[in-house]
């Protein structure tokens, strides 16, 4: 359940499992089965009771079976009384701060035959170099920090995962560098807020200096991050991720909200203008960079004036995507006990507006990238359609292409064939971007372009995957103008020059002129008369028109 950091600490439980002997299994009729809980929101908590309401059966079943609860959820008193009460038959519960002690704790239980409890209130450790069992082959999170010091009013976050507290630069670089040697190409970069990087430290460091250090890592092609305040956007962060070639394009800024009174509100130290000013400062550095954002519909005491700033910013900015979120009461947070909680009949026609409002702006942005050829990382067979594989680009937008197993985990140039609102179907480009590599590299004077004629009879003729016609004409027309451009700038290069024309006949186009070849094949028209041909005469070149030359015989050449 959860975040990027529960799947992250996930990982890292399997790891620890598979090191003493568990093997993964594949659902919850396993012998051991442990639920890595969330508590962002109260809905949360009750999926969990929920679950372990049905494993209880199999547990009656079967009651060897062991239980294991962790995760946010777990650091709630209240919570641990309800299971010590309610659900005798969970095995193991511990929190956020002491999941290397995993496998110490399964021993305790084993050996005493008992429910084990342990719960660390807080922590300042940070275990380096835990197993972890990664769940892709070629990406992979890395947490640079742990913990969170902004108790904006809405979130539990803090209260479960602690203060902050920073990895050293050198123990972050050593792992992501272990896990390009095992063929990882992509990393992200995990805090709850990874702009305040590095001020626990004994010898402060900031994010953009990491993200600096990071990219110099030979191998490793991609790097995300998430997630970033808006309170900490630095000039130097905006400029590394400008600069470094490795950081994807693609900034997630929560909003939250666009009324500076509700943002005071949820404690989020930035008000509208500040927020609208860091967009800016991002666009006039990186124009193509992505912006995705958070939104919290319906937080206490939300007016329609405060709505319609939101709905302001959204406009302005014009995201990319944006989670949009109706305000979940959480026990435990100050926004919890405010006043003027709004009705929930006004709170979902606001989300439905706002909603309505992301997605015309997401489909538009989105359209933009129709025809173009962008990089994507191939992720996983796509589920949906055979034959096909489902990626990322460089902003997170979804690709699905036609692909092979084989090609999971690899880049590859890929061609947006049609934007289907938040997704692509798109088809690579990488041998067709060959054919213009070698047209760039020969630079040819001229060459003979052809569109494929399927012919019956042929072994071409009965192969698969024949290319759409108008993927066809588009990168013929691309092949062309580059054919021609190389051609002329080619050809340029011998206006002025005298050069030998064997002339071959008359000029069709224009009297009292002959036309004939140079030694390169070129074609001359200059003045003649028809008993001039079959001769060769020195000619002067004096205008270059695209394929051919206008020129006069220089017999004293």
């Amino acid at each position: 359940f959860g975040c990027q950091m529960n799947a992250r600490d996930s990982e890292k439980l399997v790891g620890i499992l598979e090191q003493i002997g568990y093997v993964e299994g594949t659902d919850e009729h396993s012998d051991f089965i442990v639920y890595n809980t969330c508590t962002v929101r109260e809905n949360a908590n009750n999926k969990v009771y929920g679950r372990l309401g049905y494993l209880q059966n199999y547990k009656k079943k079967n009651p060897l079976m062991k239980i294991a609860l962790c995760g946010c959820m777990m650091q709630e008193p209240e919570v641990v009384e309800n299971i010590k009460k309610h659900y005798k038959f969970v095995d193991i519960v511990f929190g956020t701060h002491n999941i290397f002690k995993f496998a110490e704790i399964l021993c305790n239980n084993i050996e005493s035959g008992s429910q084990v409890i342990d719960i660390w209130k807080d922590t300042n450790q940070i275990v380096e170099d835990l197993p972890v069992k990664r769940k892709f082959s070629f990406k992979s999170g890395v947490n640079i920090m742990f913990g969170c010091n902004n108790f904006c009013s809405y979130c539990i976050v803090p209260y479960v995962r602690g203060r902050e507290r920073s990895r050293e630069p050198k123990d972050i670089i050593r792992e992501i560098e272990k896990l390009v040697a095992d063929g990882v190409c992509e990393i992200m970069l995990l805090g709850q807020n990874v702009n305040s990087y590095g001020k626990t430290l004994d010898n402060p460091i900031t994010f953009a200096e990491l993200l600096r250090e990071v990219n110099k890592i030979e191998g490793l092609k991609r790097i995300r991050f998430m997630t970033s305040h808006p309170k900490d956007l630095s000039d130097d962060l905006i400029m590394a991720i400008k600069e470094c070639d490795k950081v994807c394009k693609h900034m997630h800024l929560p909003l939250q909200s666009g009324s500076s009174r509700v943002l005071k509100e949820m404690n989020r130290h930035y008000d509208k203008e500040k927020y609208l000013d860091e967009v800016k400062r991002l666009r006039e550095q990186i124009p193509d960079i992505a912006i995705t954002t958070d939104i919290i519909v319906g937080f206490p005491g939300e007016t329609e004036e405060d709505f319609l700033e939101t709905m302001d910013v959204v406009k302005q900015v014009r995201y990319d995507s944006a989670f949009t979120f109706i305000y979940s009461k959480r026990t435990g947070t100050r926004a919890a006990t405010m006043e003027n909680q709004v009705p929930d009949d006004v709170v979902k026609d606001r989300f439905d507006r706002l909603l309505k409002e992301v997605q015309t702006i997401s489909s538009e942005k989105a359209k933009c990238y129709e025809g173009k050829v962008v990089p994507v990382l191939a992720e996983e067979m796509d589920d949906q359609k055979d034959g096909y594989v489902t990626g990322r680009m460089d902003n997170n937008s979804i690709v699905h292409f036609p692909g092979t197993e084989d090609m999971i985990g690899n880049i590859y140039n890929v061609r947006l064939n049609e934007c289907r609102g938040f997704y692509y179907m798109g088809e690579t480009e990488e041998d067709f971007l060959e054919t213009m590599d070698v047209v760039k590299q020969v630079r040819y004077d001229s060459a003979f372009t052809f569109i494929y004629s399927k012919r019956t009879g042929t072994r071409a003729a009965t192969m698969e995957n024949q290319v759409p016609d108008d993927v066809v004409k588009d990168r013929f027309d691309r092949l062309l103008k580059e054919v021609q451009t190389i051609s002329s700038e080619k050809a340029k290069c011998y206006e002025g020059k005298v050069v030998p024309v064997l002339a071959e006949e008359m000029d069709d186009q224009k009297d009292g002129y002959v036309t004939g070849r140079m030694d390169n094949n070129s074609i001359v028209h200059f003045p003649g008369t028809e008993d001039m041909i079959g001769n060769i005469y020195n000619v002067r070149l004096n205008e270059c028109r695209g394929f051919y030359y206008m020129g006069e015989i220089k017999e004293d050449a």
